[in-house]
């Protein structure tokens, strides 16, 4: 099968730095909604269930080894902001990933291009088509470089890096009641979005969206930290 887009795939191959077997390379960015557009190809789910784990093994690995002193916590803390779905979309864009992306028409009218779900699917995709292809060292390498900017800014970024447990504790310091998270979804299963919304003493302070629940609650817990902290 030939991807549309053929050169721009070609050019994503050179920014990743690594080889990927063609068809392995077509499989990892055939979205579900191409692919039953199309009468039922393969899409890239297995793939990304690979690349997820593929990606958490390297980036913990690298945590444990750089961070020999950090407790347990702060490392999970660390990995969750490499490999969350707003580090991955970002690295996406930062290869101009979206472009090659085989979305069925809805999509691609909806800018599902750009959709940071669709977008971190897609890198895990990646990351299991070259663990396929070469093995785990090369893998590790083409990680390493992909996630390597946010695995500095995840040093220093201290408790932000889970924001739902620093509103908690935010909260707890300046003698806040614990916040409330309601979340609502709507749209079919396979592009549902969620809507959070978090308050602290009945007053609504932050609201996020998101392709999953944690991501929607995390984006508002985010905001109503900022607020919680600035009306200290």
């Amino acid at each position: 099968m030939t991807i549309p887009g053929q050169a721009a795939a070609d050019a994503l191959v050179a920014r990743l730095g690594v080889t990927i077997d063609p068809e392995l390379l077509v499989l990892a960015l055939t979205h579900r909604s191409f692919a039953y557009e199309a009468g039922g190809l393969p899409t890239n789910e297995r793939l990304e269930f690979l690349g997820d784990s593929v990606l958490g093994i390297v980036v913990t690995d690298r945590l444990y080894r750089d961070h020999p002193d950090l407790p347990e916590g702060d490392l999970a803390k660390m990995r969750a902001a490499t490999v969350s779905q707003k580090a991955l979309s970002e690295i996406a864009r930062e290869i101009d990933l979206g472009p090659c992306i085989l979305l069925g028409k809805g999509e691609r009218t909806t800018g599902g291009a750009d959709k940071d779900s669709i977008l971190c699917d897609a890198v895990e995709a990646l990351i299991g088509a070259v663990y396929l292809t070469h093995g785990i060292d090369e893998a590790r390498d083409m990680v390493l470089r992909l996630v390597d900017g946010h695995l500095k800014a995840a040093a220093t970024s201290g408790v932000a890096l889970d924001w739902k447990t620093s509103l908690q504790e935010a909260c707890s310091e300046h003698g806040r009641p614990a916040p409330v998270y309601t979340c609502e979804g709507e749209g079919p299963d396979h592009a549902r979005t969620f809507t959070a919304t978090v308050t602290v003493d009945g007053v609504a302070l932050g609201t996020g969206v998101g392709s999953a629940k944690k991501h929607a609650e995390q984006a508002a817990a985010a905001e109503a930290y900022r607020a919680v902290v600035a009306q200290a």
